[in-house]
């Protein structure tokens, strides 16, 4: 009986891929697309001297990033790909790099899956980004504004917030969302509660962008601290996937109180099918949490529903956001004679 035939071409790539992100992050946290931005195009030695590289370092770096599409190179001289001019040159509407951080600092936290797996134990601590490291907290908070603010454009449209005044914002972090929706509802104030050391980088965000007028932070801890009442809207964005099926329920259940009848719910969040193997990336991205978070993982859409549905909650709908955001967004109402 013949064999199929199989080619060991996606499993070498596989094996190598890491060679392409490290290039990736190098280059946008030495300034390369920065400075190309600025130079539209550029000789090796004069991005060398530039940014303090090395000639030989400098032209090894350059190259790679030419053959993996980030920059394009004609008579020694270098320039942005159409996609790093768009999205990793600092200022862009659609910068990535602020948001690519956070990818590059669990790397090493990737290295030790092999003793995940055999411990079941994160191998980082998580502190390490929610205050204990302030550069790495910093890190941290301003990939989450520079995600938030790449969603921006396609969630909002998708929050049904009309006749909305209050607004609490669980583990809203930087305040990203907070902020833009205070902008696009008139009379809407939102209360974002975080981590102390989280908030405090927040809301020098929310200043610098004239919002703190209607955007206020409150530090705490949501696992313990009590949600302000008289919302008309809850907001659980990007925090659920790192904490248990138990947490997951009380935090819903307290966003309940927590809401008027007739109250809106959203959370968006990184989701499974039923299978908790696809879409692929969220099967991965459950890894990448259980290795920073002790209860990280992904959830199924199906769970959500059954928890939001044991809250209290009615209307209950999700929807995937469009590719490549790899998110689901889901909603809920309390019912008005709650």
């Amino acid at each position: 009986m013949n064999q199929p035939r199989v080619n060991p071409g996606r499993i070498v790539h596989m094996a190598s891929a890491f060679y392409e992100s490290c290039i990736l992050f190098a280059a946008s946290d030495l300034g390369v697309f920065a400075l190309l931005a600025r130079e539209e195009s550029a000789p090796e030695d004069l991005i060398a001297t530039q940014l303090s590289l090395a000639p030989r370092g400098a032209r090894l770096l350059l190259d790679g990033c030419v053959a993996i599409g980030l920059l394009e190179k004609q008579d020694g001289h270098y320039r942005n790909s159409a996609e790093a001019a768009a999205f990793l040159v600092p200022g862009q509407p659609g910068e990535l790099s602020s948001a690519l951080r956070y990818n590059r600092d669990v790397y090493q936290a990737w290295g030790q899956l092999t003793r995940f797996a055999r411990t079941g134990v994160p191998v980082e601590k998580p502190e390490l980004h929610l205050g204990e490291d302030e550069a790495r907290t910093r890190a941290f908070v301003m990939s989450m504004h520079g995600k938030a603010l790449g969603m921006l454009p396609v969630v909002l449209p998708m929050l049904e917030l009309d006749g909305c005044r209050q607004l609490l914002d669980v583990g809203g972090g930087p305040g990203t969302f907070a902020v833009a929706l205070a902008r696009a509802h008139a009379g809407l104030r939102c209360t974002v509660l975080d981590l102390p050391p989280i908030v405090a980088i927040g809301e020098q965000l929310i200043a610098q962008q004239g919002a703190a007028d209607r955007v206020s932070v409150l530090g705490g801890d949501y696992h313990t601290t009590p949600f302000p009442p008289g919302n008309d809207a809850v907001h659980m964005f990007g925090m659920l996937h790192q904490e248990s099926p138990e947490t997951i329920q009380d935090l819903l259940a307290r966003a309940y109180v927590a809401l008027e009848p007739g109250g809106r719910f959203h959370v968006l969040d990184m989701m499974t099918d039923s299978t908790r193997t696809s879409p692929p990336f969220s099967a991965l991205f459950a890894v990448n949490m259980a290795l920073t978070k002790e209860h990280g993982w992904v959830f199924s859409d199906e769970d959500l529903a059954q928890w939001v549905k044991a809250a209290g909650f009615e209307d209950f709908q999700i929807r995937k956001l469009p590719p490549p955001m790899p998110h689901w967004l889901a909603s809920a109402r309390k019912p008005l004679l709650a």
